[in-house]
């Protein structure tokens, strides 16, 4: 027997674990049983390279919890160790065993799954284990050779003796403190594996569990016995680890379930990604149909290292406006801290994110030149997570632009370019500014749309929350290019053309009406304009201002520039008096002030219902003063 201190740089590394290392103590189930898995896959590795003899046999990584003995034991068959191997791997905590032997194998291994970190991830076990056991054996020691028994307190000090073992392979128990029990619970193990190691590469059992069996001859009447099975937690073979040619749309939907378990809403497409220079790179991504509120996603893209859980936080490797998407990531490249638990900055991370957002706007590419209708049919569900990406990503940007689509009231699609092309001749203003018209809600601003196909102007159904600022962008990118809502302005504003227009009123009559109607309407939400227009237009209309729309909108989803800055952008309005119309007359020429009043309320009341903007007692005295009025 020996005894011994744990070669460590600090005093006590224990602490160190439980307070920095590892913030969340379950992941010491995540690192242990992977470490079983790791040495399993260099036993398959050295099989291969005939320096490992004999027969494998059953190589499944068993865990197990012993409710009343309060322990935890992962016990696996793989290359195990020797005295001197626990000694350098375990006594010494600098080392890595997987490091070592990918130098020592690098080039004689062809797609070999080495996990890694065994040394400070075993020593996560003292998260929760008040005393830890190994008892290994090396697959390079005969059978009559004894194996290791290593046990530690929880403190540097630890004792190592010989032990009769039969198998190769390591066996490690865990004596749970009391401040872990719940991980005593073979519920919680069950969950836990199935969050960290649902996909590993080697067969994991956790105990046994109840299945129905039929036992009744064929031609006999079904009879059913329940019996105990393994219960395997993990599939070893997830579909992205697979080549695509291997899979079909059946086998891409039953893995999504796999992953986020059953769901009314299919996914729509997927892109399977599969890169092995200049990093390694697989995974599988999914588009779900994204709600027009961009509500938070609950199934989140999950990133894996060797088939190894990671984490479902995956900013910095996607880019921001892929997190919309669902799926998995798995690649050994993108550089995790020691407890694997946060990215480091890297120029590998860079490179992934790049690709990704490559691969995916390759994607819609294709399926636009491909099946434009069937695209235009995904579109509406589809379009938030393009829009967020041309926002976001210059180069995506770029990219987009070819198959970002519009569609106009009519409901037609258009790309921008295409777009652009049809409304350039008639909707180009005197000052060569080609206007693009568009609404936010076809039935809310149904009269505005009207007046302006009257004029046999084209109008966008631009609904996004992310329409603001991506008009924004537009106007930028394009020189004489701006966009106007029909509800902004009069549709002769808004596409200025050389016409004269004349009024009835005097210039003396319209600032005496003008007046009037400012003294019976709030300053400070409304700004009175008359305009000299055809006798048929309605007498008052409320239009909103492009401009302070457009940056209140932009604050409410984050931006609007230096807006932002101002707090909430205030509501402001412009009602604008048609001069020739015959109610403006009776107004200027009404001696009673009252009846002038009521006369302009009643119109203002009128605007504001066109506008979606008569509430409460203001909708309810309108209903009544407009009974009175055909009483």
């Amino acid at each position: 027997m020996a005894t011994g201190r744990i070669n460590v740089t600090a005093d006590n590394i224990f602490p160190i674990i439980k307070k920095f290392l590892y913030s969340d103590h379950e992941i010491f189930l995540r690192e242990l049983v992977s470490n079983a898995v790791d040495a399993t896959q260099k036993l398959k590795t050295l099989s291969n390279l005939g320096e490992a003899k004999g027969e494998l046999g059953d190589l499944t990584v068993h865990v197990d919890v012993d409710e009343k003995k309060k322990t935890i034991t992962i016990t696996d068959r793989g290359i195990g160790m020797t005295a001197d191997d626990v000694e350098k791997y375990i006594n010494q905590v600098a080392f890595s065993g997987a490091e070592e032997f990918l130098k020592k194998y690098e080039g004689k291994m062809e797609g070999s799954e080495i996990i890694g970190h065994f040394g400070l991830g075993f020593y996560s076990a003292f998260m929760v284990a008040s005393k830890v056991e190994i008892k290994t054996k090396s697959f390079t020691q005969g059978a009559d050779e004894k194996g290791t028994h290593w046990i530690c307190e929880g403190s540097p000090d630890f004792e190592m003796k010989e032990v009769k073992k039969k198998d190769r392979g390591t066996e490690i128990t865990l004596h749970i403190a009391e401040d872990s029990t719940e991980f005593l619970s073979e519920n919680k193990i069950n969950e836990l594996l199935k969050k960290y190691a649902k996909f590993m590469p080697v067969s994991i059992q956790a105990g046994e569990k109840d299945e129905s069996q039929k036992v009744s001859a064929e031609g006999e009447e079904d009879k059913y016995e329940t019996v105990k099975v393994p219960n395997i937690i993990n599939n070893t073979q997830p579909a992205w680890i697979k080549s695509p040619s291997e899979l079909s749309k059946e086998d891409y939907d039953k893995f999504h379930e796999e992953l986020y378990g059953f769901t009314m809403d299919k996914p729509l497409f997927n892109i399977h990604l599969n890169v092995d220079y200049p990093f390694n790179l697989t995974g599988i991504l999914y588009f779900p149909k994204i709600k027009p509120n961009m509500e938070i996603q609950k199934n989140k893209i999950q990133l894996y290292q060797k088939q190894v859980f990671i984490t479902d936080s995956v900013e910095g490797i996607v880019p921001d406006f892929l997190t919309l998407l669902q799926g998995v990531i798995d690649s050994p490249d993108i550089p995790l801290n020691v407890s694997r638990s946060y990215l480091q900055s890297d120029g590998n991370v860079k490179k992934i994110s790049n690709h990704i957002t490559k691969k995916v706007a390759d994607k819609l590419n294709d399926m636009f030149k491909n099946d434009r209708e069937d695209f235009q049919e995904k579109w509406n569900d589809i379009r938030v997570i393009v829009e967020y990406g041309m926002l976001t990503e210059e180069k995506f940007y770029d990219k987009a632009k070819k198959f970002a689509l519009y569609q106009n009231e009519e409901g037609s699609f258009f790309t921008w370019d295409e777009y652009l092309e049809k409304i350039k001749e008639n909707q180009t203003d005197k000052d060569n500014n080609t206007i693009v018209l568009y609404a936010a809600h076809k039935e809310g601003q149904h009269a505005y749309i009207e007046k302006a196909k009257a004029k046999g102007y084209d109008v966008l159904i631009l609904e996004s929350p992310l329409v603001s600022h991506l008009m924004q962008k537009i106007e930028g990118d394009n020189q004489n290019v701006k966009f106007a809502r029909v509800d902004s302005d009069l549709i002769d504003n808004l596409i200025k053309k050389d016409e004269d227009r004349v009024s009835k009123l005097t210039e003396d009559d319209k600032t005496k009406v003008k007046e009037s109607i400012e003294a019976n309407v709030p300053k400070e939400k409304f700004t009175v304009r008359l305009e000299d227009l055809d006798s048929e237009e309605p007498a008052f209309t409320i239009t909103v201002p492009e401009f302070m729309r457009r940056m209140r909108e932009m604050q409410a989803t984050g931006g609007g520039g230096m807006y932002g800055m101002m707090g909430d952008m205030p509501e402001m309005y412009d009602l604008v008096v048609n001069s020739n119309h015959e109610l403006t007359s009776r107004i200027l020429n009404e001696d009673d002030g009252d009846k002038q009043k009521s006369l302009i309320t009643q119109a203002t009341d009128l605007a504001k219902l066109q506008q979606n903007l008569l509430h409460g007692e203001e909708l309810t005295n309108f209903i009544k003063r407009s009974y009175d009025l055909i009483g």
